[in-house]
């Protein structure tokens, strides 16, 4: 059950990065280079390990359901930063 857990997370991953792949073939306005198919890539796989990670130790549903929440904000503004500058930090080239 582990293994198919892991492989979902690898599989979804892998059709999330496909999103902007396919959508750089039709526009002009989506222009992502391999590095942020890299970025993405590990943010993506590591709040999914990390979120897999917190499944397996925690132990009761209110644990988990918060600090997924909190990975998962955090991953969001991350995103956001990297995206647009949220923040204005050297990460979104400001």
């Amino acid at each position: 059950m582990e293994e198919k857990r892991l492989f979902g997370i690898v599989i979804t991953v892998a059709l999330l990065l496909c999103i902007p792949l396919i959508a750089m073939q039709f526009t002009a306005e989506v222009n992502w280079t391999l590095s942020d198919f890299v970025v993405a890539g590990i943010l993506l796989l590591g709040t999914g390990l990390l979120c897999e990670f917190v499944m397996r130790k925690a132990t009761k549903t209110g644990q988990r359901i918060g600090i997924i929440a909190v990975i998962l904000a955090v991953l969001f503004l991350i995103w956001a930063e990297l995206a647009v500058g949220l923040f204005g930090t050297p990460f979104a080239g400001s």
